[in-house]
């Protein structure tokens, strides 16, 4: 395939703001010792069962590293870097929106006797109906022993069409894919998270896939596809507040409550979720991830006008955004309403977040060896798997705060964790 256009290079303005001179900051706080000495000695599995490294992170603010596995709602010493009472079970369905045929993925957590289906999981394939798309999937799995090919979460663990763990109201996320990926992009994360007591939903936004791309007939980025895009995520949200929707799966029909959701994306999906905090009231947080919300590439987003708590995560190795968008998610996070932070993850690239990374030439930016965007030099990202444990355990800790109200989890939010590669800022 030809090569995938990084999806914001086409910024051209740039802000000269910094983004360190903040009212705080917790890189390198104090506190953190314990954590990270806990954390190096842990390691998790990637898809493929190799060992990856991934530290699961712990300890509070106050120097005091007190683990508790297994909890939905937090508390003080909560490890968010660790799974939570329940095993996460996905479902695939699919949604007409307004012409438009979506398919959607949902993560949800499962009933425990799913934990060995979930510990098993599946081929990544599976989220793929049969067909040219995943021929084509299986095809680039197939070549990921060449040189770039590095970083692909290939495996997941889930239990497909599990039992729900039960009945009760559960927060929900919502998660918008970047340009020209899929709904499944940061599948990890969503895992994580729904083993958490969370349920997240992610639709493809057709004409803006992958696959889309693969058959060169990819939306560019532009006003006015984010536009189509945010109608997506809205639509989303009705259908999973709708009871009586029968294309939602019956595992999650009716079991969201409608006062606590918020929006989560990555690169195009930062914009997005940005987009759908500012113009959906029903979004309550909003964690747009390695690409800045306001950008002069869509001037119908106002960083301003988004009033919800917003937790901005930059990665300073980003190749794919450059200096520039960093800059801009700098000025973002300067110019929105508290509460407002900033998570900064060293030596991580555009992609490093996603279970995609190094799948195409165009996502090879954030695993294996490159440049740093920083100075030009030879170096090799911060792998891949470190930087989702990150990401998701700060998304843990975040939403667990705004959606359910548990405020110690801003003892996790507020300290670097682990700090050799993790900075956190906060406007209290």
């Amino acid at each position: 395939m030809r090569r995938i256009a990084p999806a914001l290079l086409l910024f051209t303005a740039c802000s000269t703001a910094a983004y360190g001179d903040t009212e705080s900051s917790a890189a390198g706080s104090t506190g953190t010792s314990a954590a990270t000495a806990a954390t190096a000695a842990t390691s998790a599995t990637d898809g493929d069962g190799a060992s990856t490294g991934v530290p699961t992170t712990g300890g509070t603010g106050g120097g005091t590293t007190v683990v508790e596995t297994g909890g939905e709602t937090g508390g003080a010493g909560e490890d968010y870097g660790q799974a939570g009472a329940n095993p996460p079970g996905n479902q695939t369905f699919t949604l007409e929106l307004q012409g438009r045929s979506l398919l959607v993925e949902v993560w949800y957590p499962a009933d425990p006797a799913a934990q060995a289906a979930a510990e098993a999981g599946e081929s990544i394939v599976e989220f793929v109906p049969p067909g040219p798309d995943r021929d084509a999937l299986t095809g680039l799995l197939g070549m990921l022993g060449e040189p770039g090919k590095i970083g692909v979460t290939t495996q997941t663990h889930s239990a497909r069409d599990a039992a729900p763990a039960d009945m009760s109201l559960r927060p929900r996320v919502v998660f918008a894919h970047c340009h020209r990926c899929t709904r499944f992009s940061v599948f990890t994360i969503a895992e994580h998270l729904a083993s958490r007591g969370f349920i997240v939903a992610a639709p493809d936004h057709a004409g803006n896939t992958l696959f889309d791309e693969l058959k060169g007939m990819s939306a560019d980025i532009g006003e006015e596809f984010l536009k189509v895009r945010v109608a997506d995520m809205s639509g989303v949200v009705d259908a999973l507040l709708d009871p009586n929707d029968q294309a939602v799966p019956a595992a999650i029909r009716g079991r969201i409550d409608p006062a606590k959701i918020g929006a989560m994306g990555h690169s195009y999906g930062s914009a997005t979720a940005g987009r759908l905090a500012q113009d959906d009231d029903r979004i309550v947080a909003a964690m747009p991830i390695f690409a800045p919300v306001e950008n002069p590439f869509f001037p119908g987003t106002k960083i301003a006008d988004i009033a919800e708590p917003t937790l901005f995560a930059l990665a300073v190795e980003d190749n794919s955004i450059l200096q520039i968008g960093n800059d801009l998610i700098g000025a973002n996070f300067k110019a929105a309403a508290t509460p407002t932070r900033l998570l900064t993850i060293k030596d991580a690239g555009h992609w490093g977040v996603t279970d995609i990374c190094g799948l195409v030439s165009g996502f090879d930016p954030g695993c294996g060896p490159g440049k740093r965007m920083t100075d030009g030099t030879d170096f090799t990202y911060l792998e891949p798997a470190i930087v989702r444990a990150a990401v998701g355990a700060y998304a843990a800790a975040f939403f667990d705060l705004h959606l359910r109200g548990n405020q110690s989890a801003a003892d996790y939010l507020d300290v670097a964790q682990p700090a050799a590669f993790v900075e956190v800022m906060s406007r209290p």
